[in-house]
C-alpha cells in the first residue's frame, strides 16, 4: 500500500530504504482516490521509533492509507524532540470534529499506576469515547488494551510477579474471525508487560470474543462482536531487535530483568535474536485493514455513526 505520510517525517527514508512505499502528502494530493483516513495516537516515549514500528505494518495491503499522527495535549513527551512533535503531530482539539476510517493506540509505559492515576486520563477517556462515534474500527495495543477493556467495560489489570517478557506462542480460539484470517493454528507473538488480563472477566462480558491467546502470556487477543473495538496485548509490530534493546537498557540501569524468552538461540544473548512473528504481523494488520476498515466504512466519512 501507498502510505501517505506528512512531507519530511523522518520515517520516509528508513521505509523506503525497505522498499516500502511510502507517499509524501504533497504528491498524493494530485491523485484521485479517497485513501483510508488513519490517525495514530501515539503513547509511546520514543515516538519516532513506534512511527516507523506502525507505519511498516500498514504498508502490506494494496489499500492507500493517509496517516495522521496524535499526541496527548497535556502529556511532556521528554524523549522525542518538540520540534518533531510540533511538524509532524495533531491534538486532540485539532482533530475531534474530524472522522476517520481506522485510529490505533499504541501501549505506554505507565503499567505501574492505576488507569486514575495516569496524568492523562482524563483526556484519554474523552478520546476513547469520541473514538467510538468518530471512528469505523479502533485498535488497541498492550496498555492501550488494557485502558479501554478497563473504561468501556470495566475489566481490570493485575500485576505479575516477573515482567512477561519474550515471544511467546499463541493459540486460535475462534478461526472463523476475519482478524486472523490465513492465520496458522500456532502463531508467535512479542511480549513486554508487568500487568495481565484474566480470562474469566472477559468471558464475563457478552460483547466481547477471545480470540487468541497463550498458555505463558495469557490472552492476546479480544474483540468486540461488531469489529470496532480490537484489542491486542502484545506487540506484533515490534521490530527483529525491539525486545533486545529493551534487555539491554533495563540491564544497564541494574533493573531487574530476565532474558527475554524464546527469543535468544539457545537464551543466549550474545546471538542474533530468532524473529519468529514477521509474517503473522504483516497479516494481522492486513486484515484490520481491509475487513474491520476498509470493507466496513462508509465512502462518505460524515456517514460513520
Amino acid at each position: 500500500m501507498p502510505l501517505n505520510v506528512p512531507d519530511n517525517l523522518p520515517a520516509i527514508e528508513i521505509l523506503r530504504e525497505e522498499n516500502i512505499f511510502v507517499m509524501p502528502e504533497t504528491l498524493a494530493m494530485h491523485q484521485d482516490i479517497r485513501p483510508l483516513r488513519i490517525l495514530i495516537l501515539n503513547l509511546m516515549p520514543v515516538k519516532i521509533t513506534t512511527e516507523i514500528h506502525l507505519l511498516r505494518m500498514l504498508s502490506n495491503t494494496p489499500l492507500q492509507a493517509e496517516v495522521m499522527l496524535l499526541n496527548i495535549s497535556n502529556h511532556v513527551s521528554k524523549n522525542t524532540p518538540k520540534e518533531h512533535l510540533e511538524e509532524f503531530y495533531k491534538t486532540f482539539d485539532q482533530v475531534k470534529s474530524q472522522k476517520f476510517d481506522g485510529l490505533i493506540i499504541t501501549g505506554a509505559p505507565v503499567e505501574h499506576l492505576d488507569f486514575e492515576e495516569v496524568d492523562y486520563w482524563d483526556e484519554m477517556k474523552e478520546i476513547l469515547n469520541w473514538a467510538d462515534h468518530h471512528v469505523t474500527s479502533t485498535l488497541y495495543i498492550c496498555w492501550a488494551a488494557q485502558a479501554g477493556l478497563y473504561y468501556h467495560y470495566g475489566i481490570p489489570k493485575y500485576p505479575e510477579d516477573k515482567k512477561i517478557f519474550g515471544v511467546f506462542k499463541h493459540w486460535i480460539n475462534t478461526p472463523n474471525e476475519h482478524i486472523v484470517r490465513g492465520f496458522d493454528d500456532e502463531f508467535w507473538v512479542p511480549h513486554s508487560r508487568h500487568t495481565n488480563l484474566v480470562k474469566g472477566d472477559i468471558e464475563k462480558v457478552s460483547d466481547l470474543l477471545i480470540i487468541a491467546e497463550s498458555e505463558e502470556a495469557g490472552v492476546h487477543m479480544i474483540a468486540s462482536k461488531d469489529g470496532k473495538r480490537i484489542f491486542v496485548t502484545g506487540h506484533s509490530e515490534y521490530d527483529p531487535l525491539t525486545l533486545k534493546m529493551e534487555y539491554d537498557r533495563d540491564k544497564s540501569k541494574g533493573l531487574p530483568i530476565d532474558v527475554p524468552q524464546n527469543y535468544f538461540p539457545g537464551n543466549n544473548p550474545d546471538k542474533p535474536p530468532v524473529v519468529r512473528w514477521k509474517s503473522h504481523a504483516s497479516l494481522f494488520y492486513s486484515n484490520w485493514l481491509n475487513y474491520y476498515v476498509y470493507q466496513a466504512t462508509p465512502f462518505i466519512l460524515d456517514d460513520i455513526k
